[in-house]
């Protein structure tokens, strides 16, 4: 399945962006040359997630166990093309996955664990996947994909049941897939209140891969402790691309879990690593547990998915570990603010490399292939003076095609590409007054709420809302929180004579099947909604009443 326009596709091998091997080619091409080395890690809590012990893998082992799972895909009938859905926590075997499906040229689209019938099931409408694959869980159940598979007649089976011979002649008779072949379809909440699938080739991730892995200054051998879910960007784009670019060790971290993490920098001493703001604002907070353990030995740290603060960046850097900022996304964003091209903390906190522009000299090579244009959302023009703010658009190689399954029309009525093809990512940026080769994120325009690294769609839950037998109406809006940097707060108005409470409210949303993260957790009654001329919720006006 080729995502690309044949046009397109040529230009950028022309350009050498794009290449001829697989994901899995690459993979076999580090595992044969260094066979040996220690190549995937465990979480060392692995018994506490599915009951299963820990594993160290070297490349060569690595490469036997994906060879022994692309068979078992094979004997489960799964075919080049076909789209497999995938619901498990970060442990060897789901690396190993993806690796399998690369190897027979099966789509791999990957769920949160998180995730509940509810969302499973509108994805599995979208997908019509050929098979579900997941795990049973440390207390015995199963995830919740293997459960909703078989209530719907869908051929489900656990990665472990995925162990064939890896020299059957059936695996060795499967063509390699093309690069320019489909290989995720990874998903996305928007505003449109349902996750949206972003497709994407082998060649879209080798064009991001080099984003991740020059920002945070990796080389050859590196050890990353990879704590984000290997369900979109910042997993596949930065843990998986960096382990195959540097050929070193990935180390698995999942579910989040603050004292298991700071044992695994101690215990396997990584090089980089990723982690969310708000955990780095606590472990500077808390004398005691940053303490705990050595980080000297970490060359960088990653950080996104919300503001940065200019204090944490420079406290971090004084203690010799320097953050780069991130802003990605699962459609192709990629800023990264390294410490080599912003050596300021307080600024590289704040601001991110205007890519494409003629401004800025930049040393990761994204910046070379990647093209970034502010346009103003009232009038449509370019803005190039500092202070200007704009819509954020993106062109290049590992910028995506266009939603799953959304036809070039409604593409088209939405908006999302430019006639120029860069695609209009809805956040808003400011060129920066003292520095006009940098920009400053001002604002989402998309109504989402990012809990602990999770995006929780505001219009998704007041949908399944509307239902509520005691409510008129109800509105969410994110609470700040030091901790997870956001959390769900909920504003309903009451039907006359009804006292709703936040319990009836979530027992309400558990019925519908809705993820746990994503429940509201706190609660506000209003007579009404506060609504602008064009009758939309404002949102942050119920947010500034929990301030």
């Amino acid at each position: 399945m080729k995502l690309a326009s044949p046009e397109k596709i040529a230009r950028y091998r022309e350009l050498g962006h794009w290449q001829d091997k697989s994901l899995y080619q690459m993979f076999a091409d580090v595992a044969a040359a260094a066979p040996d080395q220690e190549a995937l890690v465990d979480p060392i809590n692995r018994a506490e997630v599915d009951g299963a012990e820990m594993q160290r893998l070297s490349w060569a082992e690595c490469r036997l166990r994906a060879d022994a799972m692309a068979a078992g895909l094979l004997q489960h009938g799964v075919r080049p093309g076909d789209i497999v859905l995938v619901q498990a926590p970060n442990i060897s075997e789901l690396v190993l996955f993806y690796l399998a499906c690369a190897r027979i040229g099966a789509v791999v689209s990957p769920a949160p664990v998180q995730y509940g019938a509810h969302e499973l099931n509108g994805i599995i409408d979208s997908l019509g996947p050929r098979a579900c694959c997941g795990v049973a869980l440390a207390d015995g159940n199963p995830v919740a994909a293997l459960s909703v598979a078989a209530e719907r007649g869908i051929d489900g089976f656990t990665l472990g049941q995925l162990n064939a011979d890896p020299h059957s002649e059936e695996l060795a008779g499967t063509a390699h897939p093309d690069a320019d072949d489909c290989f995720t379809i990874c998903w996305t909440s928007g505003t449109t209140g349902t996750p949206k699938g972003v497709p994407r080739s082998h060649n879209h991730w080798f064009a991001q891969g080099p984003a991740m892995y020059h920002g945070l200054g990796m080389g050859t051998g590196d050890r990353m402790l990879s704590p984000f879910p290997f369900i979109n960007m910042a997993a596949i784009g930065g843990s998986l691309m960096g382990w195959l670019m540097g050929g070193g060790t990935l180390i698995l971290h999942h579910p989040f879990d603050l004292a298991v993490f700071l044992r695994q920098v101690a215990q396997e001493k990584p090089n980089v690593t990723l982690l969310p703001p708000a955990v780095l604002n606590l472990l500077l907070k808390d004398p005691k547990l940053s303490a705990m353990v050595d980080f000297s030995g970490l060359s960088a740290v990653g950080s996104g998915s919300a503001p940065l603060s200019p204090w944490m960046v420079r406290e971090w850097q004084e203690r010799g570990v320097p953050v780069v900022n991130i802003f990605g996304s699962n459609e192709g964003a990629a800023l990264l603010t390294s410490p080599t091209d912003v050596p300021d903390p307080e600024i590289r906190a704040t601001s991110f490399p205007r890519f494409g522009q003629v401004e800025g000299q930049w040393t990761n090579p994204i910046s070379q292939v990647m093209e970034t244009r502010l346009v103003a959302p009232a009038t449509g023009e370019t803005v190039t003076g500092p202070g200007e703010v704009g819509e954020l658009y993106i062109r290049g190689p590992n910028v995506f095609e266009g939603y799953w399954r959304m036809t070039e029309e409604e593409s088209r009525e939405l908006g999302l590409f430019d006639p120029d093809g860069y695609f209009r990512t809805g956040d808003l940026f400011e060129i920066a007054a003292d520095d006009p080769s940098l920009m400053r994120f001002v604002a989402r325009a998309k109504d989402i709420i990012i809990r602990g690294g999770m995006n929780v769609s505001m219009e998704e839950v007041d949908g399944l809302l509307a239902d509520h037998p005691d409510l008129v109406e109800a509105a969410t809006f994110p609470v700040a929180d030091e901790i997870l940097g956001e959390r769900i707060g909920v504003a309903v108005v009451p039907r006359p004579g009804q006292t709703p409470d936040l319990d009836a409210i979530t027992d309400h949303l558990k019925t519908k099947g809705l993820a746990v993260f994503k429940l509201p957790e706190v609660m506000v009654v209003k007579s009404t909604l506060p609504r602008n001329a064009m009758n939309k919720v404002l949102r942050h006006l119920l947010a500034e009443e929990t301030d």
